[in-house]
C-alpha cells in the first residue's frame, strides 16, 4: 500500500497512470493509495470534469481529444490490416434487400470494397465509392453535394436534401471519435450533419465501423449520442473495459478478427 498523500498529489498520480495505461480501475487505485473507493470515485469525477478521462462502471478510460481533422490520405495509410478486417466483418451483417446508408472515411472505404451480397442498395456520401465498390450487383447511389477532398466526402445542402428522401434499413457509420459520455464526434460540423441525418433516416440498426484508435476520442461536433447506435465493429486491440461499458449500454461489440476466424 502507498502511504496517504494529499488529494491533489494523488490525482496527479492517477492522471499519470491513466495516460500511461489508458485504463484505471477503482478497486486497484483504492488499494494502491490506501483510501476508500468512494474517495477514488471523487478523484475520477474531478478528472473527468477536467476532460482527462471518461468514467466507466469500475474505473475510467483515457479521453483523447482531436480538434484538427486528419487528412483522408493520412488516415488511409494507418491501421490498414485492422480496417480491412473491419470492412470484411461489416459485410457479414448486410443482408439481401438492404438499403444501407453509409457515410465516409478510411474504414468505410474498406466496408465499400468488401460488400459482396446481391440485391443491395448502397446510398453513400463517400466520393470514392465509385472506385471502391467492385460488386456489379450493388445498386450504388451517391448523395451528391459539395466535394471535400480533406475527407473524400460529399457534404452540404444537396446531400442533405437527397438523404431526406430515403429510408435506410441499416446505417454504417465511420467516425473520428467514440466516447461513452459524448458519443460519436467529428472535427467538422458538415460531416457531423451528414452522419446524423443518415442515422435519423435509418429504420433498422446503426452500426459503427471503427478501429481501436477511435475509442475514447472526443472531437468538436457531436454526430449522435452513444445510445443511438446498435453495434460497434472494431478490431482486437480495443480495450476490454471499453467493450464492457458499451455492453452495459446494450451496444453489441463485434471483434472483426474473431468473427472472421469463425467463418473460416
Amino acid at each position: 500500500m502507498t502511504e496517504n498523500i494529499i488529494p491533489v498529489d494523488r490525482q496527479h498520480r492517477i492522471q499519470k497512470m491513466i495516460q500511461e495505461n489508458g485504463i484505471i480501475r477503482v478497486a486497484e487505485l483504492s488499494k494502491l493509495f490506501n483510501v476508500t473507493e468512494l474517495t477514488i470515485r471523487r478523484d475520477l469525477d474531478l478528472l473527468e470534469k477536467q476532460g482527462i478521462l471518461d468514467r466507466t462502471h469500475g474505473g475510467a478510460i483515457l479521453r483523447h481529444r482531436i480538434s484538427i481533422e486528419p487528412l483522408y490520405t493520412e488516415k488511409y495509410q494507418t491501421n490498414r490490416e485492422e480496417k480491412e478486417a473491419i470492412g470484411k466483418a461489416v459485410n457479414l451483417f448486410i443482408e439481401k434487400g438492404d438499403t444501407v446508408l453509409i457515410n465516409t472515411g478510411s474504414t468505410i472505404s474498406q466496408v465499400l470494397r468488401n460488400i459482396t451480397g446481391k440485391n443491395i442498395r448502397v446510398i453513400t456520401s463517400s466520393a470514392s465509392a465509385v472506385m471502391d465498390v467492385k460488386n456489379p450487383d450493388i445498386e450504388l447511389i451517391l448523395t451528391g453535394g459539395l466535394f471535400r477532398p480533406q475527407s473524400n466526402s460529399l457534404i452540404g445542402g444537396f446531400a442533405q436534401m437527397m438523404l431526406q428522401q430515403v429510408s435506410g434499413s441499416k446505417a454504417i457509420i465511420g467516425i473520428d471519435g467514440l466516447s461513452i459520455q459524448y458519443g460519436l464526434t467529428t472535427p467538422i460540423h458538415q460531416e457531423a450533419e451528414i452522419g446524423r441525418l443518415m442515422i435519423e433516416r435509418t429504420q433498422g440498426p446503426v452500426i459503427v465501423a471503427a478501429d481501436h484508435t477511435k475509442m475514447g476520442v472526443v472531437s468538436n461536433f457531436v454526430t449522435a449520442p452513444i445510445n443511438s447506435i446498435s453495434m460497434l465493429i472494431t478490431d482486437a486491440k480495443v480495450k476490454r473495459d471499453f467493450v464492457e461499458e458499451l455492453n452495459r449500454k446494450n451496444i453489441e461489440v463485434i471483434i472483426a478478427e474473431e468473427i472472421l476466424a469463425r467463418q473460416q
